[in-house]
C-alpha cells in the first residue's frame, strides 16, 4: 500500500492507493448520499480494479447491491463527486459540465467524534465542548448516522436521526471555518459498522472514547434504557438473563426502537471495540479516556481533549453533571407517561390539557408556555427518582464474568486497570 499525504482540516491524512495499480486506476472511495456514490463504475474484467472490494457507508442503493458494469456506457463514465473535507475531494478529477456532480454544494464535514460510551460522560463532555468558541457542535446530540445497525427495516419508525449524508451534513452547515467541528453519538463504540464508515468520510478524524468499570458501566445503561422505554425489565439481572432470548428474537420490548441495545455483554467488549478504531485511524488520532479521570478531575480530563482537538487549552472550563443516573418510581406510571408523550391514550389529553394550565398558570405567557428546560424538570421531580442500590449479588456476578476483559483492555492500554476497578479482590 502506497500513500501520499492529504491535508484535511489541519492534519494530514493518507491519501489510498490500490496495490499493483496506477494512481489513474486506483477505485475510489465513495460518499453516500451523493451522486458520486449512486453512479455507476467502470470495472474492466481481470484487472485488480474488477477485484477489489469497496467499502460503502450506509443509506445508499450502492451499499445494498452490487452492481454489473458495462465499459464503455454513459454510466461508466460519470464523474464521481467527493464529499469536501476527504482525500478523494482533494484528488483532481474532471466532473462531467451539468451533471449532479458538477453541481453538487460543498458540504461541511465533522472534524471529530466523541464516540461512546454511554453512561461514561459523554454528555457532560459534550456540553462543555460545546460551549468552547472554537468548537461547533450542533442540537442534535447523537444523530448515530455511521452506527448503520440501529437503523430499522421497513417501515421505518421514526427516531428522528438523520436517514441521508445530506440531512447529517446538514447538521453542522453553521459551524465556521475557524471551529472544528464535532458530535457525540456514544453508540458508535458499540457499532461494528462505524469505524469503518467514519474513516471513510473523514480519514483525518479524531476519536474519543471514554471507557468505565463495567459492573457499574451496566448498572447505569440498564437505568437508561428504562427510563427511555428501550428496556421494561427493571431487574438488572433478569435483564441480562434475557439476552440469549432476546438474541432470537424474543421477549423484545413492545416501545423498543433499539432493541439490538439490550444484549448488553455485547456492549463490554472493549479490546475489540478499541481495534476497530485503531485499524481504521493512526493511534495519534483516538484518544481513549477512563471514567474515573473525568470524574475524579473533570477540568484536566477537559484540557486533555482540547490539546487533542488542537484548540485552544486555556479557556474556562465549567463541567456539570449531565444525564445522571435515575430510577423510575412505578413502571405502570413510566408506561402511562409515555404513552401521553406520543399522543397515545386518554391520558394523552389530560396532559396535553394540564400542561396547557400550568403554562397559562406559570405566567410565561405566549404560546411557547413552559420552557423545554422548565418542563422536563417537572417531569424528572414528578416521575424519577434516586436509583436504588445495586444489588451486589450481581455487581460480583458481572465483574466475575468480565474480569478478563478488564485484564486484556489493562494489557491493551497498558495500564493497571484492574486494580484501578478493584477486580484484584474478584475471585
Amino acid at each position: 500500500m502506497q500513500a501520499s499525504p492529504t491535508r484535511v482540516g489541519g492534519t494530514v491524512a493518507p491519501r489510498t492507493r490500490v496495490p499493483g495499480m496506477a494512481a489513474s486506476q486506483a477505485s475510489q472511495t465513495l460518499v453516500p448520499g451523493t451522486a458520486a456514490s449512486q453512479a455507476s463504475q467502470t470495472l474492466v474484467p481481470g484487472t485488480a480494479a474488477s477485484q477489489a472490494s469497496q467499502t460503502l457507508v450506509p443509506g445508499t442503493a450502492a451499499s445494498q447491491a452490487s452492481q454489473t458494469l458495462v465499459p464503455g456506457t454513459a454510466a461508466s463514465q460519470a464523474s464521481q463527486t467527493p464529499v469536501p473535507g476527504t482525500a478523494a475531494s482533494q484528488a483532481s478529477q474532471t466532473p462531467v459540465p451539468g451533471t449532479a456532480a458538477s453541481q453538487a454544494p460543498r458540504m461541511r464535514v465533522p472534524d471529530f467524534f466523541i464516540v461512546g460510551h454511554p453512561k461514561c460522560g459523554t454528555t457532560a463532555l459534550h456540553a462543555t465542548l460545546k460551549r468552547h468558541p472554537q468548537i461547533y457542535m450542533p442540537v442534535l446530540k447523537e444523530p448515530r448516522y455511521f452506527a448503520s445497525e440501529l437503523r430499522s427495516p421497513p417501515p421505518r419508525q421514526p427516531t428522528g436521526d438523520p436517514e441521508t449524508l445530506d440531512e447529517y451534513l446538514s447538521l453542522f452547515e453553521d459551524a465556521r471555518p475557524d471551529q472544528r467541528a464535532g458530535e457525540a453519538s456514544p453508540q458508535y463504540l458499540w457499532s461494528r459498522a462505524a469505524a469503518a464508515h467514519i474513516a471513510q468520510l473523514q480519514p483525518a478524524a479524531r476519536i474519543v472514547a471514554i471507557l468505565r468499570e463495567p459492573a457499574s458501566f451496566l448498572r447505569s445503561l440498564h437505568l437508561q434504557f428504562v427510563q427511555s422505554y428501550n428496556e421494561d425489565e427493571q431487574d438488572l439481572g433478569r435483564a441480562i438473563a434475557l439476552e440469549e432470548t432476546r438474541r432470537q428474537g424474543g421477549r423484545i420490548p413492545r416501545q423498543s426502537l433499539r432493541p439490538q441495545m439490550l444484549l448488553y455483554s455485547e456492549h463490554v467488549r472493549y479490546v475489540e471495540q478499541l481495534r476497530r478504531y485503531h485499524a481504521a485511524f493512526p493511534p495519534e488520532q483516538v484518544l481513549v479516556l477512563i471514567y474515573d479521570d473525568f470524574r475524579a478531575d473533570n477540568e484536566a480530563t477537559v484540557r486533555r481533549v482540547l490539546r487533542f482537538l488542537d484548540v485552544e487549552g486555556t479557556v474556562p472550563v465549567a463541567v456539570s453533571d449531565a444525564n445522571p443516573t435515575v430510577g423510575v418510581r412505578g413502571r405502570r406510571l413510566h408506561e402511562l407517561v409515555h404513552a401521553a408523550s406520543v399522543g397515545q391514550g386518554p391520558l394523552a389529553r389530560v396532559a396535553r390539557a394540564s400542561a396547557s394550565a400550568v403554562a397559562s398558570a406559570s405566567g410565561v405567557g405566549g404560546s411557547a408556555g413552559l420552557s423545554r428546560r422548565s418542563a422536563l424538570a417537572i417531569r424528572d421531580r414528578i416521575f424519577f427518582t434516586a436509583p436504588r442500590p445495586p444489588d451486589e449479588r450481581v455487581m460480583l456476578e458481572l465483574r466475575r464474568r468480565f474480569k478478563p476483559e478488564v485484564a486484556a483492555l489493562s494489557e491493551y492500554l497498558d495500564r493497571d486497570l484492574v486494580r484501578l476497578w478493584g477486580y484484584e479482590r474478584v475471585g
